[in-house]
């Protein structure tokens, strides 16, 4: 059992995925009523999540070489504070710009910048403030099920705050960074790394004999978990887009259907890190599971555009992708020694946000052949990683290190 002061850390721990989750997927039911406001096109409007995404792709890496080295609190709090002021740049910028599009990219950059330094590095912390193993799988658990909150959570206060003003989503989001950097500073105690610091080139060398040793179930890892992100993302947005323009719900009421699915992600991400333990063929089997239900519900919607399939397919995918997620986690955490944690914790973090970025946008494009054309292309790509995760994936009872 978790002692008390560990509880109140992973629990503010805990935080820092669910505020960037907030700043990320709290836009998605406003991004139809951004669109009309500043009278850009769908695909615009859609690179304000592509932007945060790329932004964070391109700085991960860095912040978890940095994390590594310098320790994962002193990289959190300024990416925190970091991305607070992006918010506060979007935000000043719609009320007093006549043409903030661009202002508002600017600052979503500074908080896929901040986002970089941020929510990668919970993962290798959590797997730092452990030795049990199983511990580690409880406190990646919750961290995903936190993660996964914030998705149920964004829709519905997304629309409640822009029901106000379209703009009070980005203003809200610099608060939500002050709470996690309050939690963070007193609440949580990062262990201490090694005293001495690997030189880039030693650190690059021990990288690439770990990708040579571990590169068949880490590639597997990091496509699965990019593909899953892209599925998500893109569903949502092309599900925000449809309940406005086809079925006329708005405000509350669409932030309340976008949950649906994402409740279901959330309760699954919960029960799988309670289930998983250490236990590798438990991780393997979960995963597999999850990917087979995703690859049949999207394929599905592929053949219908009821309203009632479709919302019933995303929640079944929904639950497919929360048993795959924490298993993800788990494998790369725990299957890494704590000193590269950070690293290549950081480039699977990245991949994620790989498919975050290109799921809206490409959902616009594709959407654009046929329906049907857009869920049969995203059931070849679940189909593709349910076939990798059985090749891939390890499979033994503990995991365990080969180096």
């Amino acid at each position: 059992m978790l002692a008390n002061n560990k509880k109140l850390a992973i629990l503010s721990i805990a935080s820092i995925p669910l505020v960037m989750t907030l700043g990320n997927s709290m836009l998605i039911p406003v991004l139809p009523i951004i669109e009309k406001e500043l009278g850009i096109s769908s695909f615009q409007v859609s690179m304000l999540i592509t932007i945060y995404s790329v932004v964070a792709i391109i700085c991960i890496p860095i912040a978890g070489y940095l994390s590594d080295q310098l320790g994962r609190k002193k990289i959190i709090i300024p990416s925190l504070i970091i991305s607070g002021i992006g918010g506060l740049v979007a935000g000043v910028a719609s009320v007093y710009l006549k043409e903030p599009y661009f202002m508002i990219l600017f600052g979503r950059m500074l908080q896929g910048v901040g986002a970089a330094g941020a929510s990668p590095i919970v993962m290798p912390l959590v797997g730092d403030m452990y030795r049990d193993q199983q511990e580690v799988s409880k406190g990646l658990g919750m961290i995903e099920t936190s993660n996964t909150f914030g998705k149920v959570l964004s829709p519905i206060l997304g629309a409640f705050l822009a029901a106000f003003q379209w703009y009070i989503p980005f203003f809200s989001f610099p608060i939500f960074c002050f709470i996690s950097i309050i939690l963070m500073l007193f609440l949580v105690k990062s262990p201490p790394l090694k005293s001495e610091k690997l030189k880039l080139p030693d650190f690059i060398k021990i990288l690439k004999g770990i990708f040579s040793r571990e590169g068949r179930w880490l590639y597997a890892v990091f496509m699965i978990g990019g593909v899953c992100m892209f599925i998500l993302f893109g569903v949502l947005f092309q599900l925000s887009t449809l309940l406005e323009t086809d079925y006329k719900i708005e405000g509350e009421k669409k932030g309340v259907v976008l949950a649906i699915p994402l409740a279901a992600l959330c309760c699954s991400s919960f029960m799988t890190g309670k289930y998983i333990g250490q236990d590798q063929q438990k991780m393997k089997k979960i995963t597999v599971i999850g990917l087979a239900i995703l690859t049949v519900s999207i394929s599905v919607i592929a053949f219908s555009e009821d309203i009632y399939i479709l919302l019933s397919c995303i929640f079944a995918s929904g639950i497919g992708i929360g048993f795959a997620l924490p298993s993800l986690d788990a494998l790369v955490t725990e299957g890494i020694v704590k000193e590269q944690r950070g690293s290549v914790s950081s480039f699977y973090s990245s991949m994620r946000f790989v498919g975050v970025a290109l799921g809206p946008p490409v959902f616009t494009l594709l959407i654009k052949v046929s329906h049907l054309f857009l869920f049969l292309f995203n059931g070849f790509l679940a189909l593709v990683i349910f076939i990798v995760a059985i090749i891939c994936l390890k499979g033994r009872e503990k995991l365990n290190h080969t180096w």
